[in-house]
């Protein structure tokens, strides 16, 4: 049996869109180009992007999530029985507003084998350079929990529970389609917990318990969609505090939420740790839990901003978190995508390959 994939030092995995694509996605609206057209430069940028990350040290290399506009909607609208819809209100980021665009059910979740994230797979596993592994991302299933996404359930499931075990179904025969389309690596984008902390530090009595059980609930559904993932397959986590046009969405330490990710059946975990916000490394202990197949791997260098994190420092944060976790169990990332959405961080394509650049070196120094 083949190992599961593994790296001391990784990015999230959405890059900066670039110019041509930028350009080129609004001649395809002025209809000056059509969707061939278009296709065509998107394909080439895809495979320009995946030669860099190889060519900068990186053992696995994602589409830098150049065909979808939103790191979480346009995978969300492929699903059956989901609707896309006008939300009519940004998302709550801290000095900018966003689209409008949401997801609401329009009958029972369930997985399509027309998804269209299967062929830009297809693509990305067709063009990775030998010795590269093709990473593919996608949201978690707990971003159904948020937002009214799952307000009107009743209309479609018997209970919370029924759709809690539908979500999770699809999700499962979304990971198998995946699989057998030769993926061996695919990470789930998570901004519920960081939600959750914000919830948990804020609230009392009822209104807490009530997100206490969204966090029951949240284990519950990704540990029930893991069950049946075969065993050469990795299946990590991004747990995200929020990223566009580097602003964020919610800040506290993982300390409250710390009982429930130890719980959490992935086989690494992201996590972020850039600055203040994201509180410091005590929580690390419980959140790995003792298990030793399990990789924490720490988004040290930021992805919201061009200024380079000094190497030294970036060692000494590495040592300061083996006191806790093992060093064979600890990685080190970029805290988050550089284009969680189309529109971008604040920053250039050459700063965000210097940070990449920064990633590489620094992890094949310490392992």
């Amino acid at each position: 049996m083949n190992e599961k994939f593994s790296s001391h030092y990784d990015v999230v995995g959405s890059f900066l869109r670039p110019s041509k694509l930028k350009h080129a996605k609004e001649d395809l609206a002025n209809g000056k180009i059509d969707q061939a057209n278009y296709d065509e430069i998107l394909k080439k940028e895809i495979k320009r992007v995946v030669e860099k990350q190889a060519k900068l040290g990186l053992k696995d290399a994602t589409d830098g999530e150049f065909g979808r506009s939103w790191w979480h909607l346009d995978f969300l609208w492929g699903f059956k029985g989901v609707k896309r819809y006008d939300y009519r209100q940004s998302y709550k980021f801290h000095g900018e507003k966003t689209r409008t665009d949401n997801v609401e059910l329009g009958g029972r979740i369930e997985y399509n084998p027309d998804h269209p994230f299967f062929e830009q797979f297809k693509y990305l596993k067709s063009i990775v350079p030998k010795g590269v592994v093709a990473k593919q991302t996608i949201p978690s299933p707990t971003l159904f929990f948020r937002d009214d996404r799952s307000k009107n359930y009743k209309l479609f499931y018997a209970n919370w529970e029924e759709f809690l075990k539908g979500l999770a179904q699809a999700y499962s025969e979304t990971i198998k389609h995946f699989y057998d389309l030769g993926c061996r690596y695919l990470q789930l984008d998570d901004t519920t917990w960081a939600f959750l902390i914000s919830k948990l530090n804020e609230t009392t009595g009822e209104e807490r318990d009530k997100y206490l059980a969204l966090a029951k609930d949240s284990v519950f559904v990704i540990n029930k969609m893991l069950e049946k993932v075969p065993a050469d397959m990795t299946i990590t986590t991004h747990i995200c505090r929020g990223n566009f046009k580097s602003t964020y969405l919610f800040s506290g330490s993982y300390d409250v939420i710390a009982p429930y990710l130890s719980l959490l059946n992935y086989d690494e975990l992201f996590l972020e740790y850039d600055n203040e916000r994201s509180g410091n490394f005590d929580a690390l202990k419980r959140i790995w839990n003792d298990r030793k197949d399990v990789k924490i791997i720490l988004g040290l260098v930021t992805s919201k901003f061009p200024d380079l994190e000094d190497p030294a420092k970036l060692k000494a944060r590495v040592a300061e978190a083996a006191k806790l976790v093992p060093l064979e169990n600890l990685g080190i990332s970029t805290q988050c995508g550089f284009a969680s959405t189309e529109e971008g961080n604040e920053l250039t394509e050459d700063e965000q390959w210097a940070k990449v650049k920064l990633v590489v070196e620094t992890g094949k120094e310490i392992w």
